[in-house]
C-alpha cells in the first residue's frame, strides 16, 4: 500500500516549506539570548492565532455541506415533479384520442359559418352592383357638366366596391371570377379617360386659368391629390394592386405641364435663320418667358401644395426647353449676326436682369442652378463659326479695299498726304477700323471669343500683306510695260510704305490686353516682306534711271572728264527728294540701299573688261577719275544724311588703291589687306582688277592668286555683301580656225 507522503505530494511538500519558514523565522527572532525570555509570549499568541484559523475553516466547510444538502434536496424535489407532469401529458393524449370523432362536426360548422359571412357581404353590396350602371351614367352626366369633384367621388365609390370585390376573390384564390367583374365595371375606364381629358386640357391651359379663373384649376390638382394619396396607400399595403394602378396623376400633371409650355413657345415651325427674323423671335421669347413665369410666382404657386414646388418646375422646363431649342436653332446654317445674336442671349441677356434676373422674379426664381444654357462645349462650337463667318466677312472686305486701293494706283493725281507731307491712302484706317470693330464686337460676348477674333484678325492682316505684295508685283509689271503707267508710279510706292508704317505701328493697339501688345513674330515677318517689296520696286525703277549711265563706265571719253557721275547725282538726288516724302526709318533705309545700289552698279561697270590701261599715265587719270567720282558720289549722300560709315563706297575708294599702286610686286599685301576688308570678294574679281590695271604679269597673277588661296576669309554676321551681287563676264575663248593650231 502506498503511503500518505505518496498519495499527497504537495501537502508534504507545503509541510517542509512551512517548517523551513518557521525555523528561519526562529532562529532570526531567537538569535540572540536576551529574546528567549519573551519565548512564551510568542508561544501563546501563535496558539491563539491557531484556534482562529482553525474555526474560520470549520464555519467554512459546515456552510458548504449545508449548501450541498439543500441542493439534493431540491434536485430530489424536481424529479418528482417531472415525474407528475408527465403522467397527466400521458392521460391528456389518451383524453384527446377518444374525442377526435367529436371534432369532424365542428369543421363542417366552421365552413357553413364562413358561407354565410360571404353571402352576407354580398347581401350588403347587391343595392350597389345594381347601381353600378345607373351611377355611371350620372358620373357621366356631372363629367359634362364640369362637375368634376362630385364625379370624381362617385368615380372613387365605384372604384372602392370594385377593388374591394377583385380584393376578396384575389385572396380566395378566385382568378377566374374576375375577369367578369372587371367586364361588369367596364364603364369605369371610359370615365376614368373622361375624367382625364378634363384634367389635362385644364392642365395645358393652367397659365391662362390661373389669370381668370383659378377654380378649375384648384379642382384639377384637387382630384390629382386624392388619386396621389390612393396610389400611396394601396401600394404601402402591397397585397393586391387593382387594374390600373398606380395611376401616377401627378407625374402626368408635371409631363402635361411641361409639354404645354414647349408646345407654345418651341415647336413652332422652322426659326428665321438671319438675324433680324432670329433678333424678333428670341425678343418674343424673353418677353413671354419673364410673362408667364410671373403668372407662375404670383398666382399658380398659390394654388397647388407647396411641395409641387411648381415655380422651379416651370423654370426648370423653360431653362431645358430654351437649351434644346438654341441646339437646334444651331444646326442651322446661320450667318455671322444670327450666331453673335444667340451668344449674346445666351451668355448674356438670359441671366440679365431683363430676363432670368428680373427684379419681380427675384429671389424665388434662380437659374444659376440649372447649369449653362449653353454648354461650354457648344459655346467653344458656335464661338468657332463665328470666327469663321466674321473670318468670310473681313476677307471679302479687304479684298474690296484691295481693290480700290489698286485702281487708285492709276490715278491721274498724286496720293494724299498728312499734315506733315507724308504720302498716305485710307487704307490702313479702313483695315485697322474694320478689324478694331469686330474685336470690340466680340469682347462683349465673352474674352475667349474677343481672343479668337483677335487671332482671326492678325491672321487676315498677315493673308491681306501678301495679297497686297502681290497687288504691288502686278503693279510693277504693268510699269516695265509702260513706265508712264502709272503716272505716279513711285509716289504710290512710298504711299504703301508710310502705309505699311502705319499698320505696323497700328497692330498693337488691336490686342485686348494693354500688358500683352507684342506684334506676332509671323506677322512682323509679313510686314517686313511688304516693306522689303515697295523698297525693292523703287530701286528697281532707280536701277532703270541709272543703267544707261553705268553702261558708258569705263570709256576713254569717261577718263578725260566726262559729266557721267554729275548725271548720276542728279538722279540720285531727284530719288532722294521723292524718298523724303517717306517717313525717316524708311527714309535712312532706302537711302541706304540706295547707295549700296550706286556703289554696285559703278564697281559692276568697272569689272565689265570694256577697258585695260594702256600705259602708267592712263593708270594715273583712271585712279584720279575713280576718287573725283567716288568723292562726288559720297559726298552727296553725306549731304542727304547717309553717315560715311554706312556707305559701302569705300569700296571705290579701296579698289582705287589698288590701281594706283606703282610696284605691282606689292600687289600680294594690297590684295591680302582689301580682301580682308572685303571678305565677299572673289578670284574673279581680283583677276579682273589685275586686267584693268593693265600691267600685272603672269607671275605676279599667280603669286597674288596663290596668297587669296592661302587666306580664305569668313564673312563676319553683320557684314554687308556687295561683291557677291557683282558677276564678272566669263572669259572669251580663244577663235580657231579649221585644221590649225589654236593661237
Amino acid at each position: 500500500a502506498s503511503s500518505p507522503d505518496d498519495e499527497w505530494p504537495e501537502a508534504e511538500k507545503a509541510e517542509k516549506l512551512a517548517r523551513g519558514a518557521a525555523l528561519k523565522w526562529a532562529s532570526g527572532v531567537f538569535y540572540c539570548p536576551e529574546k528567549l525570555e519573551g519565548l512564551g509570549q510568542y508561544r501563546s499568541r501563535e496558539t491563539q492565532r491557531n484556534s482562529s484559523i482553525q474555526s474560520r475553516l470549520k464555519s467554512t466547510v459546515q456552510s458548504y455541506l449545508e449548501g450541498v444538502s439543500a441542493g439534493l434536496e431540491q434536485l430530489r424535489s424536481a424529479a418528482q415533479e417531472v415525474q407528475s407532469v408527465c403522467q397527466d401529458l400521458g392521460a391528456a393524449r389518451w383524453a384527446l384520442l377518444d374525442s377526435a370523432d367529436r371534432f369532424q362536426g365542428l369543421q363542417q360548422m366552421r365552413a357553413l359559418m364562413a358561407e354565410h359571412v360571404q353571402l352576407a357581404s354580398v347581401v350588403q353590396v347587391l343595392p350597389q352592383l345594381f347601381s353600378v350602371h345607373e351611377v355611371f351614367s350620372h358620373t357621366l352626366q356631372l363629367l359634362r357638366g364640369q362637375h368634376l369633384l362630385e364625379a370624381h367621388a362617385e368615380l372613387m365609390m365605384m372604384e372602392h366596391l370594385r377593388d374591394d370585390i377583385l380584393s376578396q376573390l384575389h385572396l380566395r384564390g378566385l382568378s377566374s371570377a374576375q375577369a367578369t367583374v372587371l367586364s361588369y365595371f367596364g364603364g369605369l375606364q371610359e370615365l376614368n379617360e373622361s375624367l382625364a381629358k378634363q384634367l389635362w386640357d385644364i392642365v395645358g391651359s393652367s397659365l391662362q386659368l390661373v389669370r381668370e379663373d383659378p377654380v378649375l384649376f384648384v379642382t384639377a390638382v384637387r382630384i390629382i391629390e386624392r388619386e396621389e394619396k390612393i396610389d400611396d396607400t394601396l401600394l404601402l399595403e402591397a397585397t393586391f394592386l387593382p387594374p390600373g394602378r398606380p395611376k401616377g396623376w401627378r407625374q402626368k400633371f408635371y409631363h402635361v405641364l411641361q409639354e404645354a409650355i414647349t408646345g407654345a413657345h418651341f415647336h413652332a415651325a422652322r426659326t428665321d435663320a438671319e438675324g433680324p427674323g432670329l433678333a424678333r423671335h428670341l425678343a418674343a421669347l424673353q418677353k413671354d418667358i419673364v410673362s408667364e413665369l410671373r403668372v407662375v410666382k404670383d398666382l399658380m404657386v398659390q394654388c397647388v401644395p407647396a411641395h409641387y414646388n411648381i415655380l422651379g418646375v416651370c423654370t426648370a422646363t423653360y431653362h431645358q426647353a430654351l437649351t434644346s431649342h438654341l441646339q437646334d436653332i444651331l444646326r442651322e446654317d446661320l450667318d455671322k449676326q444670327a450666331l453673335f445674336l444667340l451668344l449674346e442671349w445666351a451668355l448674356r441677356v438670359y441671366q440679365s436682369p431683363e430676363m432670368m434676373g428680373h427684379p419681380d422674379l427675384l429671389p424665388e426664381v434662380d437659374v444659376s442652378a440649372l447649369g449653362p444654357l449653353m454648354s461650354p462645349e457648344l459655346v467653344e462650337l458656335t464661338e468657332r463659326k463665328y470666327v469663321v463667318k466674321v473670318k468670310a466677312s473681313v476677307l471679302v472686305w479687304m479684298q474690296r479695299t484691295l481693290e480700290v486701293e489698286f485702281k487708285e494706283w492709276f490715278r491721274e493725281e498724286e496720293p494724299e498726304t498728312d499734315h506733315q507731307g507724308f504720302f498716305q491712302s485710307a487704307l490702313p484706317v479702313i483695315v485697322m477700323q474694320m478689324l478694331n470693330e469686330n474685336i470690340q464686337v466680340a469682347s462683349l460676348i465673352t474674352d475667349s471669343l474677343q481672343q479668337k477674333v483677335y487671332n482671326m484678325a492678325l491672321e487676315e492682316l498677315e493673308a491681306f500683306l501678301g495679297r497686297l505684295r502681290e497687288a504691288l508685283v502686278q503693279c510693277g509689271k504693268e510699269h516695265q510695260k509702260d513706265r508712264t503707267v502709272p503716272k505716279y508710279y513711285v509716289s504710290y510706292l512710298l504711299a504703301m510704305l508710310n502705309n505699311n508704317l502705319a499698320l505696323g505701328s497700328s497692330v498693337s493697339s488691336l490686342h485686348p490686353d494693354t500688358a500683352h501688345r507684342e506684334v506676332p513674330t509671323s506677322l512682323r515677318a509679313a510686314l517686313d516682306r511688304t516693306q522689303k517689296k515697295a523698297c525693292q520696286l523703287l530701286l528697281e525703277e532707280l536701277l532703270l534711271d541709272l543703267q544707261p549711265l553705268c553702261l558708258q563706265l569705263p570709256s576713254r571719253k569717261w577718263l578725260s572728264g566726262s559729266q557721267l557721275v554729275s548725271s548720276m547725282c542728279e538722279v540720285i538726288d531727284k530719288y532722294a527728294k521723292d524718298f523724303s516724302r517717306v517717313k525717316k526709318p524708311v527714309f535712312t533705309l532706302l537711302l541706304t540701299e540706295s547707295e549700296l545700289l550706286v556703289a554696285s552698279q559703278y564697281l559692276r561697270a568697272l569689272m565689265q573688261k570694256k577697258m585695260v590701261c594702256k600705259s602708267e599715265e592712263e593708270r594715273g587719270q583712271l585712279c584720279d577719275r575713280l576718287l573725283q567720282d567716288a568723292t562726288q558720289l559720297r559726298e552727296l549722300f553725306c549731304g542727304l544724311g547717309l553717315d560715311r560709315s554706312q556707305q559701302s563706297l569705300e569700296a571705290v575708294f579701296a579698289l582705287r588703291e589698288l590701281i594706283c599702286l606703282k610696284d605691282p610686286a606689292l600687289l600680294s599685301l594690297e590684295v591680302l589687306g582689301f580682301i580682308t576688308k572685303y571678305p565677299d570678294v572673289s578670284d574673279e574679281h581680283i583677276s579682273t582688277l589685275l586686267d584693268l590695271r593693265g600691267d600685272v604679269s603672269k607671275e605676279v597673277r599667280h603669286m597674288v592668286l596663290e596668297m587669296m588661296a592661302q587666306h580664305p576669309q569668313v564673312l563676319p554676321e553683320s557684314y554687308r555683301p556687295i561683291f557677291s551681287t557683282i558677276l564678272v563676264p566669263a572669259p572669251e575663248l580663244p577663235f580657231c580656225l579649221r585644221k590649225g593650231k589654236c593661237a
